[in-house]
């Protein structure tokens, strides 16, 4: 007879499966092609060109016994000291929170927005405040799958803020900044993470997708659920993030020095010493859902309710001891593992199953939640 594991204490093997997906998002080789906007595009020449190069100095150094000794052991020292340096940070959420992108205004914006009444006047200063966002909004008012929305002139490009929010509606605004305050916070910019970066962001909108989808199947409040649902990536993407940027200070730095020497050997280690992708899908794995809520607490949002939220998914033992919106974000991420790890080809339909007993995710749910368009974000 099948033991049931619905919302107890949760059971080693439905961590071994969330761990799972986390290892093919930051370990795992495959490329991502499957981008809701096209993120760095540029980067993806030298991503590639950088693997390129990498494989060939590892063929070469394969040939040479001494330049191979050589590689590994200014590899391992590059390695070691900079998983040294983001470990010392992450002990410190002044040094981490320096490094994320992330502020009190921004997280102020997504407070507003959970109010019933949305007071504009104070939004939209806050708007103005962030360039990023600006310009993220203004592009995609602007673009050709949005103009036909607007009224009239819809040939005419518009970067006035106000028309900007007037365009795009409350609603929208509700969904939009949370989805691209999110992205903004990703690892972006980093040829290292570039692949990285594009699954875990498809892996937050799934999941934010999900969330929205269950809210309103239950009559709850879907923009509540869905903040809480891609700020519960926030933590993994800051520890990406702070990794990404020690990397590549460390990297360049001895790169540079290596040039320097004209010492061939160890300018050709350095080249080939790829990110210590293993040893950051550990520090995710102990240090994000925590810092998922630390974050806010230490930008003085502990009182807020999406904190609690946070809070919540990462200090409770079982799925049955959380609240109402903290076990939707719990079932939407639940959903959102099961269907990347489907794609890889990494789950098993007794592992599936067993994911959506624990979570408890009802056959009415599944079935609503594979109606949905995860490519893209539902724009009234």
């Amino acid at each position: 007879m099948a033991i049931s594991v619905a919302g107890g204490v949760r059971p080693g093997k439905i961590i071994e499966i969330e761990h799972r997906l986390y290892q093919q998002l930051i370990v795992g080789k495959q490329k991502s092609n499957s981008m809701f906007d096209e993120l760095d595009a540029e980067l993806e020449a030298d991503a590639n060109k950088l693997a390129i190069e990498r494989e060939a100095v590892l063929e070469r150094l394969a040939k040479q016994i001494e330049a191979k000794q050589v590689f590994e052991e200014v590899s391992a020292q590059l390695i070691n000291t900079v998983s040294n340096a983001v470990e010392h940070r992450l002990t410190s959420p002044e040094q981490v929170l320096t490094h994320s992108g992330i502020n009190e205004n921004q997280l102020l914006m997504l407070e507003l927005l959970q109010a019933k009444n949305i007071d504009i006047n104070r939004l939209r200063p806050l708007i103005e405040e962030q360039q990023w966002l600006v310009r993220d909004l203004i592009n995609m008012v602007n673009s050709s799958s949005f103009r036909h929305r607007r009224p009239q002139r819809s040939d005419v490009q518009v970067t006035d803020i106000k028309l900007v929010i007037n365009f795009i509606g409350i609603e929208n605004i509700k969904l939009l900044i949370p989805y691209f305050c999110i992205r903004n916070w990703l690892p972006s910019g980093h040829a290292n993470l570039l692949w990285t970066t594009r699954k875990l962001w498809r892996y937050s909108v799934v999941s934010a997708i999900a969330a929205r989808a269950l809210a309103k199947l239950h009559e709850q409040d879907g923009s509540f659920v869905y903040t809480c649902t891609l700020l519960s990536q926030l933590g993994p993407s800051v520890v990406l993030k702070n990794s990404a940027k020690l990397f590549e200070q460390t990297w360049g730095t001895w790169l540079r020095e290596a040039s320097g020497s004209r010492d061939k050997e160890v300018y050709d280690a350095v080249v080939a010493t790829e990110f210590p992708a293993e040893k950051v899908y550990q520090l995710v794995l102990e240090h994000g859902n925590a810092l998922n809520w630390q974050l806010l607490h230490h930008l003085n949002f502990e009182a807020s309710p999406m904190a609690k939220v946070l809070a919540e998914l990462d200090n409770n033992l079982s799925y049955k001891e959380l609240s109402v919106e903290a076990a939707m974000v719990a079932r939407a991420n639940c959903y959102a593992k099961v269907v990347l790890l489907e794609e890889l080809r990494k789950i098993t339909p007794h592992e599936r199953r067993m994911m959506f007993d624990y979570y408890e995710l009802s056959e009415q749910e599944v079935i609503r939640l594979k109606g949905q368009n995860f490519r893209k974000l539902d724009i009234i």
